[in-house]
């Protein structure tokens, strides 16, 4: 226990003073002790970051999965403070070195208790409320990534650093998210575009897997919580200046601006 809080405490730390992770002196020895470290590092953030308020999910698209290196979905925390809405001006020295994804958002209307599990993408589902076109907000905090290994990046959330939000679209109205297609634009320029296929074959088959996954942990998702079910497309690293949109069709526009 010793090692996992020992590694928590060093990614905390380098967090905090937004400066890059190097290797950690005992990386966590697989992915299970990564979850480990998550929730000891979780508990060292509430106090600068606010509450738990939902989830990202990581490499849900084979663009993804093939950057990172990584064959399957892993799970991060999102945070009070990280959570933004369209329009917002964020400082790019506020990061290590930022990227935003194209996501599609699920806020759920009732519980997900472990106890119910094993989930499926139809039973999830019906358990969403609305669902908001979405930046997710990545920060590669490492001074190298690609030596991490996955459960150094799990224990860190996953690059996770925040999100944008654009109003809320419920249930009910949205089209199938199989086939929304999604288009990221910086500085007026359509830089890449997918659809909603491209997350684990269907936004719910994430949402599926996250409920699943916490569910053999012993803990359940909530309501009101929200999930980012995975990038469309692959991360887009940016500089000072760079302005975002990003447009999901029948889900609406969100757009940020990173000074």
């Amino acid at each position: 226990m010793d090692n996992i809080l020992a590694a928590a405490k060093a990614i905390a730390l380098a967090r905090r003073n937004h400066a890059p992770l190097a290797a950690l002196e005992v990386p966590p020895a697989d992915e299970a002790e990564g979850y480990q470290v998550q929730r000891a590092l979780h508990d060292l953030l509430l106090p600068h970051v606010g509450p738990l308020v939902g989830y990202k999910i990581g490499c849900t698209s084979q663009v993804m999965q093939e950057y990172i290196g990584i064959p399957h979905p892993c799970g991060g925390g999102v945070f009070q403070k990280g959570v933004h809405h369209s329009g917002v001006k964020l400082a790019a020295s506020k990061y290590v070195r930022v990227g935003v994804e194209c996501e599609i958002a699920a806020r759920l209307k009732r519980d997900l208790a472990a106890g119910e599990a094993p989930f499926t993408a139809e039973w999830v589902g019906e358990a969403v409320e609305s669902y908001h076109p979405a930046i997710e907000i990545v920060d590669d905090r490492y001074v190298k990534w690609e030596t991490m290994g996955a459960p150094t990046l799990i224990a860190d959330d996953f690059f996770a650093a925040g999100c944008v939000l654009g109003p809320s679209v419920p249930r009910s109205s949205v089209p199938d998210l199989k086939s929304v297609k999604g288009r990221a634009i910086v500085n007026g320029e359509e830089v890449s575009h997918g659809t909603g296929a491209d997350v684990l074959g269907h936004p719910h088959n994430a949402l599926a897997w996250l409920a699943n996954h916490l569910a053999a942990e012993g803990k359940g998702l909530h309501a009101g919580q929200l999930v980012l079910t995975g990038s469309l497309v692959k991360t887009l690293w940016l500089k000072a200046g760079d302005k975002v949109r990003m447009e999901l069709d029948g889900l609406g526009v969100v757009e940020a601006e990173f000074t």
